[in-house]
């Protein structure tokens, strides 16, 4: 991955950021139509920040973003932004989801920086979930 560098007037900077999240009680409420929306979702209030996905991975337990935003955004703001445009949208669009859960998603969230030698490791992390060393031998 090339570094991406984006310049303001002040100066230079690539902000990486890998936010993991899950739902409430980890029932497996994203797959196929659901996931499908929760990455358009993402995209769109990624888009609307001035953010950058990189890599958007939607699985029934949780949900992995690595992002490149601006320096002003912390973690908690992208988390928190993601986290509650697509919980509302989601829940109105999908009955099934208001009914089985009071919120869509636990109110807790991972988010780790990675700078340009991280960010391909990152992203090679969530692109190949169940290839990890770990997790050979034992069931899921």
């Amino acid at each position: 991955m090339s570094r991406d560098v984006r310049v303001s007037p002040g100066g230079g900077y690539d902000v990486g950021l890998h936010v993991v999240w899950r739902p409430k009680y980890r029932r497996p409420v994203r797959t196929g139509a659901v996931a499908a929306r929760a990455r358009d979702l993402i995209d769109a209030k990624a888009a609307g920040h001035g953010w950058r996905v990189v890599v958007c991975e939607v699985v029934a337990g949780h949900v992995h973003l690595f992002v490149k935003t601006r320096p002003q955004d912390s973690p908690s703001f992208v988390a928190n932004q993601v986290k509650g445009a697509t919980s509302r949208t989601l829940r109105d669009g999908f009955p099934h989801l208001r009914s089985r859960l009071p919120t869509l998603w636990s109110r807790s969230y991972f988010v780790a920086s990675a700078g340009a030698v991280g960010a391909a490791t990152v992203q090679r992390y969530i692109d190949t979930p169940y290839e990890r060393r770990w997790r050979t031998g034992r069931a899921r």
